[in-house]
């Protein structure tokens, strides 16, 4: 691996809000404006689709509604007009594709101002909705390990051509399935990108990384009162879910209403088995992978102080930094993102 590097670029880390409005909006910038409102609009149809659809089914079902492939298209479709001209760096990178993964109760929904950006940028995004999250209906009662809930992923690298490579994002929690990915198909995967994620090590759980906020594992499955016990009362719980004012508090505190609001209709329960599962981790095949850390320094889910931790255990190729961005930059700060995001698919 490289040297650890720094990079806290004030073109990337000092910007006044994403989307503010000066007095003198010339016509570009309306258009712009205007752009983006019609993404949210259209994100917002997509999940109160999702509510009004998953409202048919009781919890216990496990069924799964449309494939992977349609899903990324309806996802996609909307922001592939406009593209701006190709940029020349283009011409240079070998890998265009990306796969973002969602966190902890969001879905391939909240990415929905990545996807705008990176295919303006001539790249190729590519989203997924892990098991029992977003479009996925499988039940979440029922995905009880970390293979179960990244299968949709797992099957994503499958199925690319043998010489195709992707670069991975994991946000939060989907920085577990990242890993898992890392360890299964280390030779598709060009870098991965953990954003403000569990990038855990060896045989540690993706839920020790919340130890600080929440508490130890064995106090969260005794004493919480966000679990759901999907078997019943008398069965180990299933899942969990924060209250929604919890959740507006730990993940949203610099994010946009609207990117709230939007959250608070599409957010669905947890796995819990997959949290609690402690991961196996080789040097032969994930320690050979090429990993990046960005860090959100407004961040009330995983603390700075916390972030930084897992870089020096687990230390990184490069570590990116995103100043005003709580848990979710890609509702608080997606100009800063995308030029991350973009920095670290040119690195050779």
């Amino acid at each position: 691996m490289g040297n650890k590097f720094i990079c806290m670029k004030k073109k990337d880390v000092i910007i006044r809000g994403d989307g503010s409005r000066s007095k003198r909006v010339n016509r570009s910038q309306r258009k712009l404006l205007g752009d983006e409102e019609m993404l949210h609009r259209r994100a917002l149809s997509m999940a109160i689709q999702q509510a009004q659809h998953s409202q048919r089914f009781d919890g216990s079902m496990s069924r799964r509604v449309g494939s992977t492939s349609s899903r990324r298209r309806t996802l996609s479709d909307p922001f592939s007009n406009n593209k701006q001209q190709v940029p020349d760096f283009l011409e240079s990178l070998t890998v265009k594709k990306f796969i973002l993964v969602h966190g902890e109760g969001f879905g391939a929904w909240c990415w929905y101002k990545t996807i705008a950006s990176l295919e303006e940028s001539g790249l190729s995004p590519v989203t997924v909705d892990l098991a029992g999250s977003g479009f996925n209906m499988t039940d979440a009662n029922s995905v009880s390990t970390l293979e179960e809930y990244s299968e949709p992923l797992i099957e994503l690298l499958q199925n690319l051509p043998e010489e195709e490579k992707v670069i991975l994002v994991g946000h939060s929690t989907g920085g577990a399935c990242v890993s898992y990915a890392l360890e299964r198909f280390p030779e598709k995967i060009s870098k991965a990108i953990f954003l403000c994620a569990t990038m855990v090590s060896d045989g540690q759980r993706p839920f020790d990384v919340f130890a600080d906020e929440l508490g130890s594992a064995e106090r969260f499955m005794k004493e919480s009162q966000f679990l759901i016990y999907g078997n019943g009362k008398d069965k180990p719980a299933t899942g969990f879910m924060f209250e929604k004012q919890h959740m507006k508090g730990l993940y949203f505190n610099q994010s946009p209403n609207k990117d709230i609001a939007l959250s608070m209709i599409s957010m669905r329960p947890v796995p819990l088995g997959p949290m609690m599962e402690k991961l196996s981790l080789t040097r032969e095949r994930y320690g050979k992978g090429r990993r990046f850390y960005v860090q959100t320094l407004d961040d009330l889910a995983l603390s700075p102080d916390v972030q930084e931790k897992l870089v020096r255990e687990n230390s990184p190729e490069g570590v990116f930094k995103i100043k005003g961005s709580d848990h979710c930059p890609f509702f608080s700060k997606p100009q800063s993102l995308h030029k991350i995001l973009l920095e670290i698919a040119q690195i050779p």
